[in-house]
């Protein structure tokens, strides 16, 4: 490997852990809105519920800091681990159904599911400048 491509590898590991930590992307592009809309929690417990179950490969101070925050119960903790082991599951399934279909097929199903869950966001967001 060299030294280019070891600084890529680093500056991408860095902002992909930093926006990780910030916001809980990742699986949390699909976990983080799911949690919100569909259990009805806040949006930072839903972000920290997302970095609790990924947390060994993403982040244990991104989960320590929402830990600390008080946003991360004994509850919350469990939730984690149900999701985890179902998201398991579902990377699974989801892996081989994805395989099966046409790359750019697939890459237009998650364009789509990205603008309906930003757009959800954004106006669940807009009540910011309400206030």
């Amino acid at each position: 490997m060299d030294l280019q491509t070891l600084v890529n590898l680093i500056l991408i590991g860095l902002l992909a852990g930093t926006l990780s930590g910030f916001i809980g992307i990742g699986g949390g592009v699909i976990m983080v809105p799911a949690l919100v809309y569909v259990l009805g929690i806040t949006q930072h417990e839903a972000q920290g519920i997302s970095i609790t179950t990924m947390l060994l490969p993403i982040g244990i101070l991104a989960f320590y800091n929402y830990y600390k925050g008080g946003q991360i119960t004994n509850e919350f903790i469990a939730y984690s681990g149900i999701v985890a082991v179902t998201f398991v599951v579902g990377g699974y399934f989801g892996s081989k159904l994805s395989l099966k279909l046409d790359p750019q097929l697939v890459k237009l199903l998650f364009g789509l599911l990205m603008l309906y869950v930003g757009f959800k966001m954004v106006l669940s967001g807009s009540d910011f400048f309400r206030k």
